[in-house]
């Protein structure tokens, strides 16, 4: 979790939230930030790694505003299922910088997922000779995020 007004970079590592990502999704990000601060962008972290506490309490709270477990899961994964629990997903901001990395981000590896969330990246080292792969429109119809799915294990 990142705490309320705090503003987090990539290359905090004092925050658990960048600190316990994947080594490789994190060394990917660092180069990924170096580059694009030429360009004047600069990556904030909206959420990384995520305590199994905390992704239980946000898919309670996206229950709460979506009217149901069905609507939530198109948001939320469940702690079991998550990237952000498992280190392997970072949602960034502002706008420049997802906008940046939906341009660039295959030639570090670092892809988006979903159609519905143009700030959540995961790691895909293969994207850097192949492309991303095709998004998933929402978590729904990724099966690591199916209620019968294994715990997350990593990327695809």
């Amino acid at each position: 979790m990142i705490p309320d007004g705090v503003v987090v970079s990539v290359f905090d590592d004092r925050i658990p939230a960048v600190a316990n990502l994947d080594p490789d999704l994190r060394d990917a990000l660092h180069r990924a930030a170096t580059d694009a601060a030429g360009s004047d962008v600069v990556f904030r972290v909206n959420s990384g790694w995520r305590s199994p506490e905390y992704q239980e309490q946000l898919l309670r709270e996206a229950v709460s505003v979506y009217g149901s477990a069905e609507e939530a899961a198109r948001w939320v994964a469940t702690a079991e299922t998550s990237a952000h629990v498992s280190g392997d997903a970072i949602d960034i901001g502002p706008f420049d910088a997802t906008y940046w990395l939906s341009r660039h981000g295959a030639g570090y590896g670092l892809c988006q997922i979903y159609g519905n969330e143009s700030w959540h990246f995961e790691l895909r080292p293969e994207a850097v000779d192949h492309g991303c792969p095709p998004m998933y429109p929402d978590p729904t119809h990724d099966p690591r995020t199916r209620p019968d799915a294994p715990p997350f294990g990593g990327p695809l």
